[in-house]
Formats: C-alpha cells, sequence, structure tokens
C-alpha cells in the first residue's frame, strides 16, 4: 500500500499552485516563530498591527514575497491567544504551514475537490474565515483546511459543491475577519476529520504530536507544485 507522499509524489504533475509565485523571480523566507526568535516580544505578539509591521518588515528586508514556516514547529506566538491555552498543558506545536502575505493574495486549488465544511471561527488568535475542501487521489482521501481567510471568500459556497483544480477559492484576509493575526493562510492536510465541520485543530499538545502529526500530514508535499 502506498503512502501519503508516494502517493502525492506519482500524481505530483496533477497538483496546481496554491498562490501565485514565479519561482524565477520571487523570493521565500522562512519564519520562525519558535522560542528561537528572541525579536518577538510580548508587546509585539500583544499587538497585531506591531506583529503584522514586524512580518512585513521581514518579507521587506528580504525583497520576500512570501514568508512560510511552521509545519511541526513548537511555538511561543500562541501564548497571544488564550484560545490555544485551556487544560493543564498549553497548545503550542503547529500541525499546518504558514505562508504570510499580503491582505487579498489570492488562494487557488491545487486538485478537484469538494466543499466539506466552511465557518467564520471569529475567537481571538482563531482560524477567522476557514473553508475546507475534501480530496480524492488515486483512492487517498483527505481535506485541506484553509484559514485565516476573507469573509467574502465563504459566500456562494455549499457543502458537496465541486471546486475545480486552479480555481480561485479565496483571498487572504484582514484582522478583522483573520482572527485577529497578520494575514496569511494557513494550509492544514487532515486525513481524518473526525466528525467535525468547519474546524480542526491547527495546534496541539506536545504530548499528543505523534497522534496528530500522523493525522495531519506535511502541506510541504503539495507546496512543492506552487515553490519549486
Amino acid at each position: 500500500m502506498q503512502t501519503f507522499e508516494q502517493i502525492i509524489q506519482t500524481n505530483a504533475s496533477l497538483i496546481h499552485k496554491v498562490v501565485d509565485f514565479d519561482v524565477k523571480h520571487d523570493q521565500l523566507i522562512s519564519l520562525d516563530f519558535t522560542a528561537a526568535n528572541t525579536e518577538l516580544t510580548d508587546e509585539i505578539l500583544d499587538n497585531t498591527d506591531l506583529f503584522s509591521a514586524w512580518v512585513n518588515g521581514k518579507l521587506t528586508h528580504n525583497n520576500a514575497r512570501y514568508g512560510i514556516g511552521g509545519y511541526g514547529e513548537h511555538r511561543t506566538i500562541y501564548s497571544r491567544s488564550a484560545h490555544f491555552d485551556a487544560g493543564e498543558e498549553a497548545r503550542r506545536l503547529h500541525l499546518g504551514v504558514d505562508i504570510w502575505g499580503a491582505v487579498g493574495t489570492p488562494i487557488y486549488n491545487f486538485y478537484d475537490a469538494t466543499v466539506q465544511s466552511f465557518a467564520n471561527n471569529n475567537n481571538f488568535g482563531d482560524y477567522g474565515a476557514t473553508i475546507i475542501l475534501a480530496y480524492e487521489i488515486d483512492g487517498l482521501k483527505f481535506n485541506a483546511l484553509y484559514g485565516h481567510l476573507s469573509l467574502a471568500s465563504l459566500n456562494d459556497l455549499k457543502e458537496g459543491k465541486f471546486i475545480p483544480a486552479g480555481a480561485k477559492i479565496a483571498v487572504l484576509g484582514a484582522k478583522e475577519e483573520n482572527g485577529y493575526w497578520p494575514p496569511h493562510l494557513h494550509l492544514q492536510l487532515i486525513e481524518n476529520m473526525e466528525g467535525l465541520k468547519g474546524d480542526y485543530p491547527g495546534v496541539c499538545r506536545f504530548s499528543e504530536r505523534e497522534k496528530y502529526l500522523a493525522n495531519c500530514p506535511d502541506p510541504n508535499l503539495i507546496l512543492k507544485a506552487t515553490f519549486s
């Protein structure tokens, strides 16, 4: 039986871009949100405008179109929101890949899909406008969660609606509609939605990392079609 990675690699030529990117001219920079990044003070993290200015400064300084990173990263930035601190152990391990860019950046569907669900998760620090698409590639069924979108991206959606590969599905939302974050896409692959709709944990407790990382494969497998 082929693994998730093997099936995606076999069908790599059929995978479309997620964002616009010219590999010959555009630059991509990796952003670190672990404790190793001492530039991000509590003052910056507690103020979305200051946080956005920090991200934009990194992009500008490096002449980068996007910042990227985050899969399996144990992050400190979630201390900015009580949304991640319920229970004895806080959630800090990131289960997707973030693409940091400008408000209004178009987001595209990477393969034929149907709408599994959508919602506005409007807690501070949450996903904001969210779309989850269901995929099947060579018998492999999985879902992709697109978070931090504009509210208008949810218009005209209904569960079961067919979305062709390459179609524009959303744009990045402003802070008021994306959970009060600097504008970015949270892309997360999910094999088993566990009965959930419109939402799925994008961050887990470190003690639960094996379970969640097994259910949420690395989105970089999909993003190779965009950035390489």
